[in-house]
């Protein structure tokens, strides 16, 4: 693997500067890796070499774009305990979840976007209108270090499927993985310039990148505060934008609910990734009828969340990405101003790590409630009947998941009051080709699937 050099027009490049960016193992506190650290001429290549490539790409028929599409994902799935591993040690990862959702769940998305495009696209009139749909044009794609392959596939194998050529800017907390991406990308036969990658900072790649009058869209996953100024930088210049942000999701356990299995799911899911998960259900909203031994049962579920080794069969919990997130969480912790229902002991000696933490009793309009923390802290909140749920599940300024738990009918009907994006009903399972995205501050646009492949796509109208 190359990681000391970039990806541009289908060639390994030497990069502009000398400098790097060190990469670290968040449980053992090592340097592992060094990447290029770009510059803005390294973006201006990149987006050359994609713009050159777009007039070819785009007119290549959909059958042939799904068929390379296909051999790309012949070729990460012969990569998948690699990346599995390569998530583990820069990510900190447990392996099982590694394998699982790090690698597992993008091969998955590949795939539905390989299938969209070999499928032939439907002929629409509209009265003596034929309604047609073009590729955008060159994409900027900036990723999150959280989930480090799927956030890159969610808009790279979109974009390509789409007919658009990609510059590729990957966290620099996290690029490894991208480098397995762009390495089975070459294998695949993907022409020069349709995939192009430059690791660096945000304030200097992705900047250069969001604000570059050659990037026709730039689609951004991250935190809310960075996607305000990623859309600043695109709006100077009337650039489409799709940004997936931030979170604050609430579960809400009506009474008549499964209480046991609806409190450990929410535990799960609010400590999948050791929180760092941008639809982590960090809200339990809990009707007052049963609220004690929901926090009883909170507080048993997050003492099983062992801490520790990655790479250990018994971690459920492993460490946050790095020392400012490790402070970041601890920060909303030591402030939490709630009452303390568990929190857990025994940490390694190296590493990022920060104990599952439960708190009740939490004020609705208190920062523990209100901020996204990013990492394994759950807060339980009473409420008295569905009207009051609804009311605190949708005050927040985010508005990207959910979960209801009851009876079906009443579960769905709260369901659809929620302002989010997203909502589980009694624990149904992610859909991966389900539309993605957010309400409020939590983003613009929608990634996976249909609608993912339609956000890369314009709409021409001919009138014959």
């Amino acid at each position: 693997m190359k990681r000391d050099k970039l990806y541009l027009g289908g060639r390994w490049a030497e990069p502009d500067s000398d400098a790097t960016i060190p990469v670290e193992n968040p449980a053992t506190e090592e340097v592992i890796a060094h990447v290029p650290a770009g510059t803005a001429v390294d973006v201006d290549r990149a987006v050359a070499e994609a713009r050159a490539a777009f007039p070819g790409w785009a007119a290549t028929p959909r059958a042939e774009r799904g068929a390379v599409l296909g051999k790309l994902h012949a070729a990460l799935a012969g990569r998948a305990d690699e990346i599995a591993r390569t998530v583990g040690l820069e990510l900190g990862a447990p392996l099982k979840i590694a394998k699982a959702v790090q690698a597992g769940l993008p091969l998955t998305v590949l795939q539905g976007y390989a299938d969209l495009a070999a499928t032939p696209a439907p002929e629409e009139t509209i009265g003596h209108s034929r309604v047609e749909h073009e590729p955008v044009g060159v994409v900027g794609a900036i990723t999150p270090w959280n989930y480090p392959l799927h956030q890159v596939v969610a808009k790279v194998a979109a974009a390509l499927a789409a007919g658009c050529t990609v510059v590729l800017k990957p966290s620099e907390l996290t690029p490894l993985t991208a480098y397995l991406l762009v390495e089975a990308a070459d294998e695949a036969g993907l022409p020069g310039g349709v995939l192009n990658l430059v690791t660096g900072t945000g304030a200097e790649v992705g900047a250069a990148l969001a604000g570059h009058p050659e990037v026709d869209m730039v689609s951004f996953t991250g935190s809310t505060a960075t996607g305000r100024a990623v859309a600043h930088a695109a709006a100077d210049r009337i650039a489409r934008v799709a940004l997936e942000l931030g979170g604050k999701s609430a579960n809400v356990i009506l009474a008549g609910a499964d209480l046991p299995k609806a409190v450990k799911v929410g535990v799960a899911n609010a400590f999948l990734n050791s929180g760092q998960t941008c639809t982590a259900l960090t809200r339990m909203l809990v009707d007052r009828s049963f609220y004690d031994e929901a926090v009883e049962l909170a507080a048993a579920a997050a003492g099983t969340y062992q801490t520790g080794d990655p790479f250990d069969p018994a971690t459920r919990l492993g460490p946050l990405v790095s020392a400012a997130q490790r402070e970041r969480v601890l920060g909303f912790i030591d402030r939490a101003g709630a009452r303390l229902a568990y929190q857990g002991g025994d940490l390694p000696e190296k590493g990022y790590f920060v104990p599952a933490t439960v708190f009740a009793d939490v004020d609705p309009d208190s920062e523990l409630a209100q901020e996204e923390i990013f990492g394994p802290v759950l807060s339980i909140i009473p409420v008295d009947g569905e009207d009051h749920a609804v009311e605190i599940a949708n005050h927040s300024r985010y508005g990207l998941a959910g979960a209801v738990w009851g009876p079906p009918d009443r579960a769905l009907a709260v369901a659809r009051r929620l302002r989010t994006g997203a909502v589980d009903v009694n624990g149904a399972a992610f859909n991966p080709v389900a539309p993605f995205g957010g309400y409020k501050q939590s983003g613009v646009g929608r990634e996976l699937g249909a609608y993912g492949l339609a956000e890369f796509q314009q709409t021409k109208a001919i009138q014959l």
